[in-house]
Parts: structure tokens; C-alpha cells; sequence
């Protein structure tokens, strides 16, 4: 496959949202439409709930329904539709498999885009033009999806596939361990943490103040879910964290403050994995190994 290196002109411009598979549909359900502050949207039904942030983006969460934990689709959206047509063909062009043609998407959120594979088999859609919907009132609950960390047991090669073919780019290494990679001002929309095997690790949701933040922190713990890793703030992006596990097993995060890149000066950083760049405020101390575990996910 010969690509360029260089950012496209149908450049992605940010995450839209990620659709999981969920072996605790109905706990999960309660869970993020309770405490963790999103909204279930009405085209929920009995096998997937539809839940949005108070950003503009229709949706940030998809559960599905499913006898164990997964990815379905991670979704990422682009300029318009004729950026989604010009994606679509640049990336057949250059020997990427398209799952679906450019088209009217018949689900939730609509719009207009296609879906390919990643080396590892996610599938990602790219879309434009997706139904509008209200920003609402910013508070102590998420204002959007703020990255998504994928396990890989190939991280490099992962890395080289997500910038020479999608355009995104490096902001940062954590020594070999992990890398982030971003589309837009964002330190980080995608990151990949080598591992065992391919699988979810966590998924991060931004809200818009540092006091939101500990607010958020404190409605989940009076709700009875004790933050399983936090309060801190990460060295490579700068962002406060606080990680959780859901109902079903996996991992989401609270986190505020993410880094914003300038492009013309930005240059990327190898960052020791040490317990003082880990985490900056020295409060949260290592992950647990029950978290680490949780964090390993399920193999896809």
C-alpha cells in the first residue's frame, strides 16, 4: 500500500462517537444516563441506547446489546460530503477495503459516509453531515467524547496505518508503551497501548472545567461508584483523569483540560514512565492491577 504521509485534503476533523458492544446492556444503560451524565436520546430501543453529551454532536455513546464487551464502530467526522466522497475514493485508490460505499447513513445520528477496516479489523466510519442538534447547558457532566485508547499488539504498525492513511498525527510517545495521535487541536482524539492483544482500554469523556471535573468525580462516588484510578493529571496531554469501570467491565473516564497543539510549533515528545510524569499532581499514585485488568479489555 503506498500512501502519503502528509494530512489530506478530506482531513478527519474530530471523533464523533464510539458504538460498543455491551454484555451488561440494561446496567450500562441506567449507568451512563444516571450518574455519568450523558442523555438517552428516543432512537433508543431494547437492543441499543443512543446517548449525547451537551455538545453539538447528536451522540457520543452507542451500547449495543451483546453477550460480551466490544468495539462496533468508532465513528470520526469529516468537512462534508464531498470531503466523504473524495475520502472514500482516495482510500480505495491506495488499496483500502471499503465495508460500504458512501451513502446516506440509516441510523442513528444520519449523515452521509462510509466505513473501512483498520490492520486490526475496528471498523471506522468516516461521515459527514450529521443531524444538528442544540448545544445544552454546560455543566458538571460530559460536553463531548474526548479520546478513545485502543490496546494493540502491534503498535507501530497500527500507528504508521492511522497517519499515513487517515492523516492523523503523532503529539506524543510515552516511551514505547503508548502514542497518541490527534486530527485536530486536541493533544489526542486516538491512542494505542501495546498489549496482548487487540482490545478496547478506555474511553474518555471531556468536561469543561477543572471544578466541573471534581464535581463530576463527587456525583459518581455519592452515586457508589468509587473512582478506580484518580484524581491526577497525566503528563502527555496535560489532562486531569479520573477513570471508572461501568457495569459491564470496561473503562470510562472523566478528564478536563486536555492539551491544545499548535501546529506550527508543536514538536512530539518521548515521555519516561515515571510516577511524577504519569501523573503530575502525584495523587493517584500507579493504576491498580484490577484496573490494569479492566484496561486489558476483551480480545476482539
Amino acid at each position: 500500500m503506498s500512501v502519503s504521509s502528509t494530512q489530506p485534503a478530506w482531513a478527519v476533523t474530530h471523533l464523533r462517537h464510539i458504538a460498543v458492544r455491551c454484555s451488561a446492556f440494561d446496567e450500562c444503560v441506567d449507568y451512563y444516563a444516571g450518574p455519568w451524565g450523558l442523555r438517552q436520546l428516543g432512537d433508543s430501543d431494547a437492543h441499543t441506547a443512543v446517548l449525547r453529551a451537551t455538545g453539538v454532536e447528536h451522540h457520543v455513546l452507542e451500547l449495543h446489546r451483546a453477550d460480551h464487551n466490544g468495539i462496533d464502530h468508532i465513528s470520526f467526522g469529516l468537512a462534508d460530503n464531498r470531503a466523504v466522497d473524495a475520502a472514500a475514493a482516495a482510500l480505495a485508490g491506495c488499496g483500502v477495503t471499503l465495508l460500504s460505499e458512501p451513502a446516506a447513513l440509516d441510523r442513528p445520528g444520519e449523515g452521509y459516509g462510509f466505513r473501512i477496516a483498520d490492520p486490526e479489523g475496528r471498523v471506522v466510519e468516516l461521515a459527514a453531515c450529521a443531524e444538528a442538534v442544540a448545544a445544552l447547558r454546560a455543566d458538571a457532566t460530559p460536553s463531548k467524547i474526548a479520546h478513545v485508547v485502543l490496546n494493540t499488539a502491534d503498535i507501530e504498525a497500527l500507528c504508521d496505518w492511522w497517519c499515513e492513511v487517515l492523516g492523523f498525527r503523532v503529539s506524543d510517545w510515552s516511551e514505547r508503551q503508548m502514542v497518541f495521535l490527534r486530527c485536530n487541536s486536541d493533544h489526542h482524539s486516538i491512542a494505542f497501548n501495546r498489549a496482548e492483544w487487540a482490545s478496547l482500554n478506555h474511553v474518555a469523556y471531556e468536561v469543561p472545567s477543572l471544578d466541573a471535573y471534581m464535581t463530576s468525580l463527587g456525583r459518581l462516588s455519592r452515586a457508589g461508584h468509587a473512582v478506580g484510578w484518580g484524581p491526577g493529571r497525566h503528563g502527555p496531554g496535560n489532562n486531569a483523569f479520573g477513570y471508572f469501570v461501568d457495569p459491564a467491565g470496561t473503562v470510562p473516564e472523566v478528564t478536563a483540560e486536555v492539551q491544545q497543539v499548535d501546529e506550527a510549533t508543536w514538536v512530539p515528545r518521548t515521555w519516561p514512565r515515571t510516577p511524577e510524569l504519569s501523573d503530575r499532581w502525584g495523587t493517584a499514585g500507579p493504576p491498580s492491577a484490577q484496573m490494569r485488568q479492566h484496561m486489558a479489555g476483551t480480545p476482539e
